[in-house]
């Protein structure tokens, strides 16, 4: 029997935006490490909503602080490689950190669920060192199915989660305030992101793949778009804080 990860690849729905994520944290990681000081022994990352597992763990040998946060607690043990956890809205007030405290921030399929996405990424850019760098993965409205996804009444929406997601605990509520490509670089240019990269996946089958028949709806959804870049469901969205100026 056909794996879906082997239709995926023979309907050409490829890359996955994980292997998208990794190259866009791997830039990050190198970036930032090619303007640390010499005796630098490693990278401060911040998991802005690392939920049960952080896209980051890869790069753990460069990591020298690791810090998740989250509006739930993780599970006891789940995450071992987490220097810290603090329980932070990362809508709310800007003082969880001091000022520049991180050379990279991840945000993973937490923007959906923004109540207030422009202090959001004001907040981050805070705590963003000079020449930091934020790494999103977010929903993307423009897609047809996305946006009826995020307009159904929150009830409906919530028991659908259920159906689609991995697990229980993955459903939380959706908000979807500041989700398609114009919307996301404008509050990031607003927020004193230079440089910000919007790049439209195709990731419906992938994330609806929990059942077949969900699978399936998925995948219709992503060669729907495939020949429509900027309504593909899913976007992978990067920008860094200008770099500190030079004394003279």
């Amino acid at each position: 029997m056909p794996t879906r990860e082997g239709i995926l690849r023979r309907c050409g729905i490829m890359p996955s935006v994980w292997t998208e994520l990794e190259v866009a944290l791997r830039e990050a990681v190198d970036r930032a490490e090619a303007g640390a000081p010499d005796d630098a022994k490693g990278l401060a990352v911040l998991d802005a909503g690392c939920g049960r597992s952080s896209a980051l763990e890869p790069f753990k040998a460069h990591i020298a602080r690791f810090v998740g946060i989250d509006i739930h607690e993780p599970a006891p043990g789940s995450m071992p490689y987490l220097d810290e956890f603090a329980v932070v809205d990362v809508c709310g007030g800007p003082d969880a950190f001091p000022p520049a405290t991180f050379d990279i921030a991840l945000s993973s399929f937490t923007v959906e669920h923004f109540s207030r996405p422009t202090q959001a990424f004001a907040n981050v850019a805070r705590w963003l060192r000079p020449g930091g760098s934020l790494v999103i993965t977010t929903v993307n409205r423009r897609h047809p199915f996305v946006a009826a996804y995020l307009d159904f009444p929150s009830g409906l929406r919530h028991r659908l989660q259920r159906v689609v997601k991995a697990t229980v605990e993955d459903a939380h509520p959706i908000v979807g305030i500041c989700n398609d490509p114009k919307a996301l670089r404008s509050a990031m240019e607003a927020a004193g992101f230079v440089d910000v990269t919007v790049e439209p996946i195709g990731h419906l089958a992938r994330a609806w793949g929990r059942t077949w028949p969900t699978f399936y709806l998925g995948l219709a959804g992503d060669l729907l778009s495939r020949g429509l870049p900027s309504r593909r469901s899913t976007l992978l969205v990067s920008g860094r804080m200008p770099a500190a100026e030079s004394g003279h």
